[in-house]
């Protein structure tokens, strides 16, 4: 059979492919299909440069003990290409006199085998679904030789996922928010933030699937991140052995040298608090990674790009060192207007700054840029990258017990298994605890996953509590987030999402990336109004001065006031369910509702014996 090279695929999946346990060699890739290499076999064992990991990625550390599992993983672009690749791998275990034909090399009892999907697009729950059951029946074959089945998988999936949009349906298969929120309740918000702040964040839990489950369900709560975000995630140099990564590695050691001893020092400069550490950090590394898809110019003063070029060029270098009061100076005056799409809402265009593909709110935010990693599933052989100079960031996977004990070279530390989220540097803890909105806005969506309620269906966003809705609240809070965040010297909205971190945030990449264009529909945003929204919602067609006195945080915790809330959720309930249940008289409906409302009226007429500190008199008169 005539070999495939790279250039001759244009399909969604690039390669499957088979790796191993060699007793001698360890990890080795096995069968490719088409071959790895364009002018090897399907059989060698011999990988590109940037891919050296693969093996290690796909046939995942103490995999041994678990009959079988399921890795994420992004690879760097090769050469020439400029996007991340994704690969997904189904692990599994047979013991060897099980094995109908047994090849020369087999010299252990068990074997081990995964067979992998390296794709363009990141269809993650999709791939897996399809390529277990491929998986499954490979083995079932009890003779690993037998690799038709490997190729009619790869021609089945460029054949059925070849045009196909990445919409949520098949983008979102198998992370579910729901979950995660049943697990870490409100630390959700804190990692969301985390994120936003371009820290290091490593996951660590086994198996890997547990691992790569909750990482990318964390980044499908930021819109437009899985489908469009991850382009530029993997975009790192594999460890040589050559005298140029000699430098960097004395200079990494170094680095870990100056960690260890100097370490308070060191956090205090990752905190996000110093202008001057992250603007060294926005700056294009010393050597440019070949791999980089965007512009230098991304990092530098808006006014570099005026027209008079080398003049106000070399005024930008002068004061780059400033760049956060540059942007602010002027938050009205834009460098660049995104054109807008034709279409709806989602409709997405090239980013001129960012070169991501976003909405018209800009969104995805370009975090996963520039040397910030997104690596779902790190092999103990991508040590490195965790100190590696061109490297000023990651949200990273590991299942190796190294990597959680080397607590220096991580600002955050997310355990899986226990639901922690540990943070040692304590100021960059107080920039991201959370404020007295923010955990309202966190127990609203506790509250909406925890009961045991009827589903009501909201249009376009699924019922609520559910994987959808929760991804709309999140949508929806970073929104209001960035309308804040552009609203000058309002304390009062600042203060809502924690003004500490609002100003740590401004001076991230993705903000000022962000930033520097204008985006028309962030005018119908309302600043501050996810908080508001959370707990008004349901309630629009109350008057403000009742709205205000149910905001009260001591009327709502009240025996009072819960029967308030009460009454008022079973008044919106009747409300949303008027025109939207089939053959449901609309009468009826309006005549529950206003039952529902005199009796609340009649609760809240009752006066209370002591008015809550901070809120009004109530009203001695209620007319609705």
């Amino acid at each position: 059979m005539e070999p495939h090279g790279r250039d001759e695929v244009k399909g969604p999946v690039l390669h499957i492919a088979v790796v191993g346990f060699h007793h001698k060699k360890g990890c080795q890739v096995e069968f490719s299909y088409p071959p790895l290499m364009p002018d090897e076999g399907h059989d060698s064992n011999l990988l590109p440069e940037e891919w050296k990991y693969l093996p290690f990625l796909a046939l995942p550390d103490g995999a041994h003990n678990y009959q079988e599992d399921t890795v994420y993983f992004h690879l760097p672009p090769l050469s020439g290409d400029m996007k991340c690749v994704y690969g997904v791998s189904c692990y599994r275990q047979i013991e060897a006199k099980a094995l109908k034909v047994r090849q020369a090399d087999v010299t252990r009892e068990t074997v081990q085998k995964s067979v992998c999907v390296l794709s363009r697009v990141p269809l993650y729950g999709l791939l897996q679904a399809k390529l277990q059951l491929i998986t499954h029946a490979y083995f079932e074959e009890k003779d690993f030789s037998q690799i038709s089945i490997l190729k009619e998988l790869y021609d089945h999936m460029n054949g059925s996922l070849r045009g196909s949009a990445l919409d949520g349906s098949q983008v979102y298969l198998g992370l579910s928010p729901r979950d995660l929120i049943l697990q870490f309740r409100h630390k959700v918000l804190i990692l969301f933030k985390l994120i936003l702040l371009e820290k290091k964040v490593l996951f660590y839990v086994s198996p890997v699937n547990r691992l790569v489950g909750a990482l990318m369900t964390v980044l499908s709560l930021f819109p437009g991140m899985i489908e469009h975000g991850l382009v530029d995630s993997s975009h790192y140099r594999p460890k040589s052995s050559v005298s140029e990564d000699l430098s960097l590695v004395e200079s990494v050691s170094g680095a870990e040298e100056f960690v260890s001893t100097a370490q308070p020092a060191a956090e205090s400069l990752s905190s996000g608090n110093s202008a001057e550490g992250d603007n060294h950090l926005l700056k294009p590394p010393s050597r440019t990674s070949p791999d980089s898809s965007e512009s230098d110019w991304e990092t530098l003063d808006p006014s570099v790009l005026e027209e008079n070029g080398s003049k106000e060029a070399a005024e930008g270098k002068e004061t780059e060192s400033e760049l956060p009061d540059a942007f602010d100076s002027k938050p009205g005056t834009p460098i660049t207007v995104q054109p807008q799409a034709a279409g709806g809402q989602g409709a997405v265009v090239q980013g001129l700054v960012s070169g991501l593909e976003e909405d018209q709110y800009g969104l995805p935010l370009p975090i996963f840029t520039k040397g910030y990693l997104c690596l779902p599933y790190m092999a103990l052989q991508q040590h490195h990258l965790l100190s590696d100079v061109t490297v000023r960031g990651f949200v990273a996977g590991a299942t190796n017990i190294l990597f959680r004990q080397q607590r220096h070279l991580s600002d955050a530390v997310v355990d899986v298994e226990e639901a922690g989220v540990h943070i040692q540097d304590p100021e960059l803890r107080k920039i991201l605890s959370l404020t007295t909105a923010d955990l309202r806005f966190a127990d609203y969506l506790v509250k909406h996953v925890t009961e045991n309620r009827d589903d009501v269906f909201l249009d376009g966003t699924g019922w609520e509590g559910g994987d959808e809705w929760i991804r709309a609240q999140f949508t929806l809070y970073l929104h209001s987030l960035l309308s804040s965040a552009l609203q000058q010297d309002n304390e009062r909205l600042l203060a809502d999402y924690g003004a500490p971190f609002v100003t740590a945030w401004k001076i991230t990449h993705n903000y000022r990336v962000w930033y520097s264009n204008k985006h028309p529909a962030m005018a119908a945003i309302t600043p501050g109004g996810v908080h508001a929204y959370m707990v008004y919602e349901p309630f629009v067609c109350l008057s403000p001065p009742l709205l205000l006195y149910f905001h009260c945080s001591s009327v709502q915790n009240s025996e009072r006031g819960k029967k308030i809330g009460n009454a008022m959720i079973t008044t919106s309930r009747s409300m949303v369910q008027t025109g939207k249940v089939v053959g449901q008289s609309v009468g009826g409906a309006l005549t529950s509702a206003k039952s529902a409302m005199s009796s609340w009226f009649s609760t809240l007429a009752q006066p209370a014996a002591v008015t809550p500190p901070g809120c009004p008199e109530p009203a001695t008169e209620v007319k609705p």
